[in-house]
């Protein structure tokens, strides 16, 4: 039997690591639940209700598995140019945190869903944004092909997983928002500036996978 330990970024090796490690895929709304914060510099204030929102972390099934991401367009209001995970906002007509996030990925960058298989989901991020973060990984066929929104997305790429998931490539800033300072992660990749929540939630599943 080949062990885990053995080249742990092959797609065969992590995908098996994530099915043991990850939590379950939920059957309903799954984001009400596990109301766990992942950023522990966070506390919400008296009353804080999140708004549901789920992300899709998209391991792109090579010989070296990849993650794919996006740049958000400069035009949005909120995180213009930041990099992020596909995702957004879970609808009532959303069945779960699953099907929002392959619904966001497909209305942000056209992935085919028919080439997307869930696998499991991290505990939840809470922003502070007021967003409660649902991530869902899942594995991507390598023949997926994108179609932009230009709406929302400028740019797609691929960075490798051993990348992602080295803690020596996780390095640690803070920013002031209204007044209060934040530990933030950041992981800078070629001209990508990784950051923020998407890197907290990197910094997640190296935490879930293989710490």
């Amino acid at each position: 039997m080949t062990s885990l330990s053995d080249d742990p970024f092959r797609p065969d090796h992590f995908f098996s690591r994530a099915r043991q490690l990850l939590r379950p895929l939920e059957s309903g709304r799954e984001a009400g639940d596990n109301n766990v914060v992942m950023n522990p510099e966070f506390v919400p204030p008296r009353g804080f209700v999140p708004r549901d929102a789920a992300v899709l972390i998209p391991i792109v099934e090579r010989s070296n598995a990849t993650v794919l991401m996006t740049r958000r367009t400069m035009q949005l209001r909120k995180h213009a140019g930041q990099i992020a995970f596909p995702g957004g906002k879970i609808d009532p007509t959303d069945s779960s945190a699953a099907a929002a996030a392959l619904r966001e990925a497909q209305e942000e960058i056209g992935l085919d869903p028919r080439l997307v298989e869930p696998i499991g989901r991290l505990d939840p991020y809470i922003a502070g944004t007021g967003y409660r973060i649902i991530a869902i990984v899942a594995r991507v066929a390598p023949e997926y092909r994108l179609v932009l929104n230009p709406d929302e997305v400028d740019a797609a790429f691929e960075v490798p997983l051993s990348f992602l998931m080295s803690p020596q490539n996780h390095q640690t800033i803070t920013r002031e928002f209204d007044g209060v300072r934040h530990l933030l992660y950041e992981m800078p990749y070629d001209e990508h500036h990784i950051w923020g929540v998407t890197a907290g939630i990197v910094r997640g599943l190296y935490e879930r996978l293989y710490q």
